[in-house]
């Protein structure tokens, strides 16, 4: 562009990676604009954001809550749009410089292929797209020479610590967990566990589902099998460890047995405006980390045993093919079980097992098979939750 400002597209605005993007696309107005901003269903936010920002484009998924945000913006230069087919139209727009993906879950996948394939630098916030079709996301953006920038802390830190060391192989990364709100407890304790105590993690503030991947170490599951996809790694060589502070986002070790670390308070809007200046560090008037206020830093193996998740996704990462979209689908019902009080902390566990087991195994997938793959593990899954006996669904 020739004024220098990059158009950036936040699939997802109103989330929590989303509304943090805009808090510092805000704080750099003379080189990042909102040029689209998208929601799924919280038009009341998708029009305060539009009302501030005055983006090109806002888009509500939700084609029901279209007439609100239409009239609400109707005397803006905002155009509104609704519908998935909407968003996947408009990240192909030639103005557009990044599409930043923070849509949740499955959902964002086919919005990204749509980008990659416009040839648009994507900012990865959507761990689940890499998670459910890795080798055709990666493939994709070869052959459109793509460049995938990850925002998720822990691979932003990965992706730092790689700068100036493309001819140095690694030998394995290290994903650093905080383990969550439930580290350190035991099977029986979490039998009984609540939405409301998972909701209470310790160290970040982010939205419901992937709070809850957290407390369940799912989160960590699904960033082992998305490192693979980024760094070309194999599952022996992406080592998780629990680390309560959440001062050390991650690490790489390489053949020399060295080991780079990238440090700092948690902050999301580090990696996201890492991943919009990419290659420049912008000055900024985050927080500062001082190892005197933070003298002890502790790390610890990780309970496989009894956060059962972290495994399941290992499993699913070896055995490839559709298993991650497996996992990723099944986990994304579970879960939304859980939020509603229809399955316990335990049993999403058993949910996702069970799927893994009964859904159709494929070995080299198209999309299609995806599309197909995750749409069977939830009605699967649903009629699962549906079977079982209330009150007794957290077996130990």
């Amino acid at each position: 562009m020739s004024n220098n400002i990059k158009n950036i597209a936040i699939l997802g605005s109103t989330g929590s990676i989303g509304t943090q993007a805009l808090e510092v696309i805000g704080e750099n107005p003379s080189l990042f604009k909102a040029h689209v901003i998208t929601a799924n269903s919280n038009a009341f936010l998708l029009i305060q954001q539009a009302l501030q920002f005055s983006p090109a484009y806002a888009v509500i998924c939700d084609e029901s809550k279209y007439a609100e945000v239409k009239q609400a913006l109707a005397n803006t230069s905002v155009k509104v749009l609704a519908g998935i087919n909407s968003i996947n139209e408009i990240v192909t727009h030639p103005e557009i410089d990044i599409v930043l993906t923070a849509m949740v879950g499955f959902a964002g996948l086919e919005p990204t292929i749509a980008a990659i394939k416009a040839g648009k630098t994507i900012a990865l916030a959507n761990k689940e797209t890499l998670v459910v079709a890795g080798e055709l996301i990666t493939s994709l953006a070869k052959q459109h020479n793509v460049k995938i920038l990850p925002v998720d802390s822990e691979h932003s830190a990965i992706y730092q610590c790689l700068v100036g060391e493309e001819n140095n192989p690694i030998e394995k990364i290290i994903l650093t967990a905080s383990g969550g709100p439930f580290r350190g407890k035991t099977r029986a304790f979490l039998a009984d566990v609540t939405r409301e105590h998972a909701l209470k993690h310790p160290n970040w503030v982010m939205g419901a589902k992937i709070t809850i991947d957290s407390a369940t170490l799912m989160n960590k599951g699904l960033e082992v099998i998305e490192a693979k996809w980024l760094f070309d790694l194999t599952a022996d060589q992406i080592e998780v460890i629990v680390h309560p502070q959440s001062i050390v986002h991650s690490m790489v070790q390489f053949e020399d047995g060295s080991i780079k670390a990238q440090m700092g308070l948690p902050d999301m809007k580090l990696p996201i405006q890492y991943a919009l200046a990419h290659p420049a560090r912008l000055k900024n008037n985050f927080k500062r980390f001082s190892f005197t206020d933070h003298p002890n830093l502790s790390f610890e193996k990780a309970d496989t045993e009894t956060f059962q998740n972290l495994g399941l996704a290992y499993t699913a990462l070896n055995k490839g093919g559709n298993m991650p979209c497996i996992v990723n689908a099944a986990n994304e019902i579970a879960v939304a079980g859980f939020l509603n009080n229809e399955v316990g902390f335990l049993a999403m566990s058993q949910v996702i097992e069970s799927c893994m087991q009964n859904i159709s195994y494929q070995t080299q997938p198209t999309l299609d098979d995806y599309l197909n793959t995750d749409k069977e593990t939830r009605i699967f899954a649903q009629n699962l939750i549906k079977q079982m006996p209330a009150k007794a669904y957290n077996l130990i």
